[in-house]
């Protein structure tokens, strides 16, 4: 089990319990009492909890997030993976917005060095598309969310009416065929639902563990997509309705 989905599950321990116990997390997640200490000082580090003696309690609002530095800890193969199936999708000389979070990033250094004219919406993305020499990096208006680094706001969704993508590669922080497509923030859904609005084309793109959890906005159903990019850890009985809903899967290995 990679460190981030150690984290995850910790997290939505952590959620459910307010309270987590070592020998108890290492017993349920098959690993070291090491190695739980270790995760849970990292978590520490960045704010999601405080450590106390035995375990850590939780110091987050129900249902938000990890937070972005420690959703990047891990070098994440199955979204590369999932950037490269984005990459095979887009066509030379698309206008192109690229959503935020990791798998935003992932995707935007995958087509960094394609000729495109590509709008980002997180710092992270446009320090990958920054030095490129192919693309045409246009930046939006808007506010910066500390620590995650995605661009929202009144500016950045203004800056998408004005404009016309051929796609626009969103991300997620929860999906599900009943709910649709899912963000932890108003302002991230705000950002995504113009994004959706600018393209002529949705491409979203999760790992099959979102298809497990929810968030409190609701940015679209999932017929307002056209392509899901996902690995093959994702419920089959959920991708086989969104195909007969007409919207085109692309499955990536998840190992």
């Amino acid at each position: 089990m990679s460190g981030t989905t150690r984290h995850e599950q910790i997290l939505d321990r952590l959620n459910q319990d307010g309270r987590v116990d070592v020998a108890a997390l290492a017993l349920e997640l098959n690993t070291s009492e090491v190695t739980i200490r270790r995760d849970l000082d990292q978590l520490a580090q960045v704010g999601v909890l405080r450590r106390v003696r035995g375990g850590a309690v939780n110091l987050m609002m129900r249902g938000e997030g990890l937070p972005f530095a420690m959703r990047g800890l891990d070098a994440s193969a199955v979204k590369e993976r999932m950037a490269a199936a984005v990459g095979a999708l887009v066509a030379d000389g698309e206008a192109v917005t690229i959503d935020s979070g990791t798998t935003g990033t992932a995707v935007a250094k995958e087509l960094a060095s394609r000729r495109l004219t590509v709008m980002p919406f997180s710092v992270q993305a446009i320090t990958n598309l920054a030095g490129s020499t192919t693309v045409t990096l246009i930046l939006p208006g808007g506010t910066v969310r500390p620590d995650e680094g995605s661009i929202v706001g009144p500016l950045a969704e203004a800056s998408l009416r004005s404009l016309r993508f051929d796609t626009a590669v969103l991300t997620c922080c929860g999906l599900s065929t009943a709910d649709g497509i899912m963000a932890y923030d108003l302002q991230d859904a705000a950002a995504k639902q113009a994004m959706i609005g600018a393209a002529r084309r949705v491409i979203a793109v999760a790992e099959g563990a979102k298809f497990s959890r929810s968030a409190m906005a609701v940015v679209c159903e999932l017929s307002a997509i056209d392509v899901l990019v996902t690995d093959d850890s994702a419920p089959q009985t959920a991708l086989d309705e969104m195909r007969a809903q007409g919207i085109e899967v692309v499955v990536v290995p998840a190992t």
